[in-house]
């Protein structure tokens, strides 16, 4: 009994050496790395990398006064449902990881989050603004606002800056992210006085010819086209829009916030505006601070995605140091607990886990969007 007594302890001291041995903070990051949105996976990545640079410089994150190194894993899931799932999945039961940033779609994140929330591992998701993200469970938080909020606040502007009173709506009903702009714009627009007095849609992510719908938009006597579509086929639809001769104020949602639109429409694109979570022409520290480092790291200006990526990560950070620990539970709760001043303002979570941060409205003017507006929660 005593030999069984002696091995026991000594299996148990070989583990705990080697748990230190292993020991460190893992990561994981789910974003469109390939496939068609894969431009907003390298803004994803970009503003991860950096985020690590700011919060982590040298590789390790400080638990109760020790250095322990920081692992990022990033799984791509090419904006594809299945691919999330998998991939949450892979960084929860293979890799272990403690928090998960991304993914940035309401579609794929919906897929993915349950799997989170079953594990007990706290999610922010970056870019995934349908309301229906957060209500997956407790573990799940977003870095961006919902879409009620920005499609309120581009029915506001469309309403009562640009002074239409008859809308016409272009969007794709098999993606939550649309069909949420959608409502949230039609039912502001209409009890501010406005009326939508066509609605055309589309169904799927391949779809390339939109004539038949714009040629109905056309006909109709609408004063503005609202189109709260993803940023890969938006420069699509304003060329094609134009080819029709629409010549509508055209109006979008957060999906736009990328240069590729420009490229695509090239030129359909002037005067268009949209809401997006941050503008590069921001004059606070934090913003100011931030777009420089991005314009040295990358050489351009940083987009939503690549900012609301740099807020995730810092937050998972700032919460995991604050937590003392990679365990879930504490984790989660230091998450629902943070206050911090980064780039878009001054971050702190609702009941619901949303952050209460500000619009922008943006407009495309000469092949670059400038900042317009904030438009407060």
């Amino acid at each position: 009994m005593k030999g069984f007594a002696r091995a026991c302890v000594l299996a148990a001291s070989i583990l705990a050496l080697a748990d230190v041995a292993r020991a460190e903070v893992r990561v994981g990051v789910v974003a469109p790395i390939t496939g068609q949105a894969a431009i907003a996976g390298q803004y994803i990545k970009n503003g991860v990398e950096l985020a690590i640079k700011q919060y982590a410089p040298k590789g390790v994150l400080t638990l109760n006064g020790k250095d322990v190194p920081l692992k990022i894993i990033f799984e791509d899931n090419e904006n594809k449902p299945e691919i999330t799932a998998n991939a949450f999945r892979k960084l929860i039961d293979q890799d272990e990881v403690c928090a998960i940033v991304g993914p940035d779609a309401s579609t794929v994140a919906l897929a993915g989050t349950p799997i989170a929330q079953s594990a007990e591992i706290p999610t922010i998701t970056t870019f995934a603004t349908n309301v229906k993200v957060t209500q997956v469970g407790n573990y799940i938080f977003r870095a961006c606002f919902i879409d009620p909020f920005q499609g309120k606040v581009m029915a506001k502007y469309a309403y009562e800056n640009m002074k239409t009173r008859k809308a016409a709506i272009l969007y794709n009903n098999g993606n939550d992210f649309s069909k949420g702009l959608t409502e949230s714009f039609t039912k502001e627009y209409q009890a501010l006085g406005g009326a939508i007095v066509i609605v055309e849609a589309y169904g799927g992510a391949d779809i390339r010819d939109f004539n038949a719908q714009l040629n109905n938009i056309k006909a109709s006597d609408a004063e503005a086209l609202y189109m709260p579509n993803e940023y890969y086929v938006t420069g699509l639809q304003m060329n094609q829009a134009r080819r029709a001769g629409i010549k509508l104020p055209l109006i979008g949602g957060d999906g736009w916030d990328t240069p590729d639109i420009v490229e695509v429409a090239a030129g359909a694109e002037e005067g268009a505006s949209y809401t997006a979570a941050f503008s590069h022409e921001a004059t606070t520290p934090e913003a100011k601070a931030f777009v420089k480092a991005y314009n040295d790291a990358y050489g351009q200006n940083p987009n939503s995605n690549a900012v609301l990526a740099y807020e995730a990560t810092a937050i998972v950070f700032k919460a995991i140091e604050a937590a003392g620990t990679t365990d879930g539970p504490k984790i989660r709760d230091a998450i629902a607990a943070t206050k911090l001043s980064l780039p878009s303002g001054v971050i702190q979570f609702d009941a619901d886990r949303n952050p209460q941060k500000a619009a922008v409205i943006l407009q495309f003017q000469k092949g670059a969007s400038r900042y317009v507006t904030t438009v407060q929660p």
